[in-house]
């Protein structure tokens, strides 16, 4: 019998990746602080607790996906938190983007629970999370993770494993701040050539056609040409991170003069108020920067 499993958590990525659990004949249950995100789920068959406490009763395995550090807390030792349902015998799987350092102090504050803690946040956005694609960077004790692979396998093509708990988070950061400077710097580079009289199809066609063309740039080019940035990984979410990346560095004494800027023109982002759009939407920042010059 397959175990069963608790989905807290229903965004943008959290929505699919339940379906895809339910998909694949796990029993599910899940929770969601904003009411209504639960009816795409109901055909099926999925079970919707009323806290993260009797979600955690009902499952075998927790998995959370959220939008960072505090959602989760909220989730866990909120008013009926799930983390009081945790005990011997359960799995705790965080899938949300979180910091190397929250990670470990995440682990250390469940260990006397006696529950299997996992970190294991994931690389891919809505789309992947929708077809089941997702890559999964997991960090914790490696024959649990392997022995929940049926489960990993329904919401992803493949299980990494990174190390202890603390290491999938740490892969996603390092992940996000490559992908940070390639979107940024795509940008840039746009807004560069715009300035010098270029067209943006003539140069997303020599990019896209060239040693430069990688999958992430054909996925947002339709966003760079019409300017409109329907979220598929939003900003303030990019921006969270790279403050989780340059924290940790900082911690690490990692040099990280990239991160450093890049943090600022993705926070110059959400303060403009695009922090819901795409993370591509960085290529506005390059425009309010050019037309306050």
């Amino acid at each position: 019998m397959k175990q069963r499993i608790g989905f807290m958590g229903l965004g943008i990525m959290g929505v699919a990746m339940a379906a895809n659990i339910a998909r694949a004949g796990f029993p599910l249950t899940v929770y969601n602080r904003t009411p209504g995100r639960d009816l795409e789920l109901k055909k099926f068959g999925v079970t919707s607790a009323a806290s993260p406490r009797a979600l955690g009763e009902a499952s075998d395995v927790i998995i959370a996906m959220v939008t960072g550090p505090e959602a989760l807390e909220h989730l866990l030792w909120g008013p009926d938190g799930a983390a009081e349902s945790l005990k011997a015998g359960k799995t705790f799987i965080n899938m949300s983007s979180v910091s190397p350092m929250f990670t470990r102090e995440l682990g250390e504050r469940l260990a006397a629970s006696g529950v299997v803690f996992i970190d294991a946040p994931v690389s891919g956005s809505k789309k992947p999370a929708e077809d089941g694609t997702l890559l999964i960077l997991a960090g914790g004790p490696e024959a649990e993770i392997a022995a929940l692979s049926p489960l990993f396998e329904a919401m992803g093509k493949s299980v990494i494993y990174c190390g202890e708990a603390g290491q999938g988070s740490m892969m996603k950061m390092m992940n996000n701040l490559l992908l940070g400077a390639m979107l940024e710097g795509l940008a840039e580079a746009l807004n560069f050539g715009k300035h010098g009289g270029l067209s943006m199809d003539a140069m997303l066609e020599v990019v896209l056609n060239g040693p430069l063309s990688c999958p992430i740039f054909k996925m947002k080019a339709d966003m760079l040409k019409t300017n409109e940035f329907p979220a598929n990984f939003p900003l303030k979410h990019m921006t969270k991170d790279i403050k989780f990346v340059v924290d940790t560095a900082y911690a690490n004494g990692a040099p990280v003069p990239a991160a450093l800027a890049l943090l600022q023109v993705f926070r110059l982002g959400v303060g403009q108020q695009w922090g819901d759009l795409d993370v591509a939407a960085v290529s506005r920042v390059l425009q309010f920067l050019s037309d306050a010059e």
